[in-house]
């Protein structure tokens, strides 16, 4: 079974920075793209970032610049370097894998989330 363990969110004064980090197991980690998006109450859940099985990365536009998403295939870990923190990146943050399992359904799976909170 695919579970992630989300750590490292909190409290930070804008400027600041936060570094997340994302454990799985019950997959073959090295071989799947992950992403790290985040949600706030009443809004969609939004794509942050995302790394290739390669390591290639896309970001929101809204993050260039001040995040890194970066992995870690010995410790089966994605990380999310958050720096020049903003109030609006305030949000719960979730990372994510999606793949298609042995009949050819896409599955995705959620970490439970970890909050970050950006204060003015």
């Amino acid at each position: 079974q695919v579970q992630f363990v989300e750590s490292g969110g909190g409290l930070v004064q804008a400027g600041g920075s936060l570094r997340l980090s994302c454990a799985a197991s019950g997959l073959t980690f090295s071989i799947n793209a992950m992403g790290w998006y985040r949600q706030v109450p009443g809004k969609q859940r939004e794509l942050v970032a995302i790394i290739s099985s390669t390591g290639n990365t896309n970001y929101a536009d809204s993050v260039k610049g001040r995040f890194t998403i970066s992995r870690d295939n010995a410790k089966n870990t994605v990380y999310l370097q958050m720096n020049s923190l903003k109030p609006e990146d305030t949000a719960v943050y979730y990372c994510n894998t999606r793949f298609y399992d042995s009949s050819r359904s896409l599955r995705s799976y959620w970490g439970q989330g970890t909050q970050v909170t950006v204060s003015s």
